[in-house]
């Protein structure tokens, strides 16, 4: 019997919260979250690594809900943003890493595919 296609692949990870209301549990004020922003900021970490640091050690789910604004806006403020957003430096470090590849290995056709130059 054929394998059935069930689309599942990709989809491990957590999923966010459903309300957009600050939870009850959460006991940090405003002023602790955008301070554990900032310090993690300064520490290298990138907005997405905080906000899972802050979900996994801190467990507060979202900054949104408790600041009214994002990771990156906070960061924004205190100069502390990155000078390419973080989706672009990854794809940028994806198309080298690929094109480094593809060198070492030029018949690598599915390499390829993933690789598109503008």
């Amino acid at each position: 019997m054929p394998h059935r296609s069930k689309h599942k692949h990709g989809r491990s990870g957590s999923t966010r919260p459903v309300s957009k209301v600050t939870p009850s549990w959460v006991s940090y004020t405003q002023e602790e979250v955008e301070q554990l922003v900032i310090e993690l900021a300064k520490r290298g970490f990138s907005p997405s690594m905080i906000g899972i640091i802050l979900r996994d050690q801190y467990g507060i789910p979202l900054v949104k809900p408790i600041l009214g604004k994002n990771i990156t806006e906070v960061l924004q403020e205190h100069g502390l943003a990155p000078q390419i957003p973080e989706d672009l430096m990854n794809l940028i470090r994806r198309a080298v890493k690929i094109r480094k590849h593809l060198e070492e290995h030029p018949k690598d056709l599915s390499a390829r595919r993933g690789f598109k130059p503008c």
